[in-house]
């Protein structure tokens, strides 16, 4: 759940803050220069983001073995 938006220098004069809000659950987008640039979030999410793009590469039709001997035979092939 995103709590809140904060520029680089609110975050660094207001750390304490956005830290107890992160520890509620909350994710706080960091910007500077009006761009997004970084994202403080609970640990649980940075787990689930990780999971979430890791089960994303392995979805569909994947042998895995195949992969496997494709990725060996690329890095071990020797050139004729």
């Amino acid at each position: 759940m995103i709590g809140a938006t904060a520029t680089a220098t609110e975050m660094q004069n207001n750390f304490g803050k956005y830290l107890s809000l992160v520890m509620s659950g909350q994710e706080i987008i960091v910007t500077k220069n009006g761009r997004e640039v970084g994202r403080f979030i609970p640990k649980d999410a940075a787990v689930s983001y990780l999971t979430d793009s890791l089960t994303g590469i392995l979805k569909g039709d994947c042998d895995l073995d195949q992969a496997r001997a494709e990725r060996l035979y690329e890095k071990y092939e020797t050139a004729d």
